[in-house]
């Protein structure tokens, strides 16, 4: 009986598709991106407003950011399982419910529960556009599509803080910061559905439940603990309560290993994640996650309190580092799918990334603002050139049906890093500026209730000396959040120099080859050549081309 005719496979999307086809996730992600950025050079304002203090501030961003970090691999494993169109757009659903939440918020409680729910649906626009570009380019050919989300996070990076600092300085006030994404998020939302025609393969859907409740407590457990450790309102670092958060938090995410080492669709598979690329990149996504969203974080908060600018003036003012991000990204995306190396632009985008910290790291409250803009635009290229490539090398190494994990894996710990080091340097930023103040009012001869003086972002009813002080103060501190973060970037550079190169592929998966293998044949009395049996004996891989 004649055997069935196989398949055909998948038939490779041309450059016009693949363009039609991203315009409705472009548009989501812009608009994700957006809502992050516009709402920085606003937070000074919502805090006076709201009566926030500098740990809200950092909580702010710190909420959205865990939360995007510990539904980011539910949303990847989500794409591996179910149609990653209907996903899209349930998490722009989602992002429109926290924004219209956050824009009506009356305390700092309410508007943090907004952000956790604007974190969810973005940790899924995120994991989920990366998953869909992994499913429809090959790997050589995805440097320059990933340039282009590349440039539409540098425009919406850009566009967010003027934008915000424009709104905020209007009669709208900040509340429309959130709800101007609302529009933008229906925009993307009838775009997807007219854009996007995907091949989705049903697979059994197994949700490792128990592994993300773990993943989310541990994670949680121990950002709360480095946010309120210090604090004299709540508990020393050394303290049962430390020490209770602490290993409460390493039990969690040791039960966390055993778990998906057992289950059988994990939520963080370790087959992936252990892979040397794999983890390398991890490493360097969480230094870069940490330098990225810790020390940006703080930029807008530094030309806005610490040297006076309005809102839409630290839009401005952070535009060479937009700029340089945007360079960054779209330069090496296209020389990456032009040559196919892509190892030397981590590795000059790490040391970029050191040195921008570095140079941001001398800067004070005197410093000159257009050299604050050079250590800035110099930051941000290297930002530009690390954040989507890292992504693509791991995309690289691994089969198409694993993309949306891996992919979810990367960006997981890249906002863990962001989360840990918002909360960290958020901590370091309020002791320092609280200790400078101290001193500083001391020298002046104006006494301090208590003996200290708070970190306090509401200077506008402050007398004009003491509101002095505390710019000098924040300007002075911030300083030593750049350097921080300068040190952790250090990790970055490390773990990009140990990465394997490996040729990007011009197909999107890699299966191995099922062809007979052919037996060299020996002439009786002659020596077989050990290599060419060896190498008829090894499996060749064949590139074949499918949409997972």
């Amino acid at each position: 009986m004649p055997n069935p005719p196989a398949a055909a496979p998948p038939v490779a999307m041309t450059h016009r598709q693949i363009m039609e086809a991203l315009t409705g996730i472009l548009a989501a992600f812009f608009t994700a991106i957006l809502s992050s950025t516009i709402v920085a050079n606003a937070l000074p304002t919502i805090m006076s407003d709201l009566h926030g203090t500098q740990t809200d501030f950092a909580w702010v961003i710190t909420a959205a950011l865990l939360a995007n970090a510990v539904t980011t691999p539910i949303w990847g494993k989500l794409a591996d399982l179910f149609n990653k169109k209907v996903l899209v757009q349930l998490s722009i659903v989602v992002f429109v419910a926290g924004s219209v939440m956050a824009g009506l918020s009356e305390t700092i409680p309410l508007l943090l529960t907004a952000r956790v729910i604007q974190g969810v649906a973005m940790g899924g626009l995120t994991a989920l556009s990366q998953a869909i570009i992994g499913t429809m380019i090959p790997p050589r050919d995805r440097g320059k599509y990933s340039g282009y989300m590349g440039g539409v996070m540098a425009v919406g990076t850009a566009g967010g803080p003027l934008l915000g600092g424009f709104i905020v300085d209007s009669p709208l006030g900040w509340r429309w910061t959130f709800f101007v994404c609302v529009p933008l998020a229906v925009v993307a939302l009838i775009l997807l559905q007219v854009t996007l025609k995907i091949q989705h393969i049903k697979r059994p859907a197994k949700i490792d439940w128990l592994g993300s409740i773990l993943l989310t407590s541990g994670v949680s457990l121990l950002l709360i603990w480095v946010s309120f450790a210090g604090n004299p309102a709540y508990y020393d670092w050394v303290s049962w309560q430390s020490a209770a958060m602490v290993g409460g938090g390493v039990v969690l995410l040791a039960l966390l290993v055993l778990v998906e080492s057992k289950v059988e669709q994990p939520i963080i598979p370790l087959r992936i994640i252990s892979e040397r690329t794999t983890a390398l990149a991890i490493l360097a996504s969480v230094a870069v996650g940490v330098a990225m969203f810790g020390s940006t974080t703080f930029l807008g908060q530094y030309f806005q309190v610490a040297r006076g600018a309005s809102p839409t003036e630290a839009g401005l003012l952070t535009l060479p580092m937009i700029a340089g991000n945007l360079t960054g990204s779209v330069v090496s995306g296209l020389l990456i799918s032009r040559t196919g190396k892509w190892k030397r632009y981590l590795i000059g985008g790490s040391v970029l990334l050191i040195g921008g910290l570095g140079l941001a790291g001398t800067m004070d409250h005197t410093t000159e603002l257009w050299q604050a803009g050079i250590f800035t635009a110099v930051l941000g290229i290297g930002l530009g050139m690390l954040m989507q490539n890292l992504v693509l090398a791991v995309q690289n190494t691994v089969r198409a049906s694993d993309i949306g994990t891996a992919s979810a894996s990367v960006a997981f710990f890249r906002s863990v890093g962001g989360a840990i080091g918002v909360a960290v340097l958020g901590a370091v930023l309020s002791s320092r500026v609280s200790q400078l103040a101290t001193e500083g009012l001391a020298a002046a001869g104006i006494p301090v209730a208590g003996g200290s003086a708070g970190a306090s972002m509401d200077l506008v009813d402050m007398p004009a000396p003491v509101r002095e002080i505390m710019r000098a103060a924040y300007g002075d501190a911030t300083a030593e959040v750049f350097l921080i973060s300068a040190v952790v970037a250090v990790v970055a550079l490390v773990s990009v120099l140990f990465i394997k190169e490996r040729p990007l592929r011009r197909t999107v998966d890699v299966q191995p080859d099922t062809r007979p293998v052919v037996q060299p044949v020996v002439q009786p009395g002659v020596r077989p050549d050990s290599q060419l049996t060896a190498d008829a004996e090894r499996p060749t891989p064949v590139l074949t081309s499918a949409n997972s």
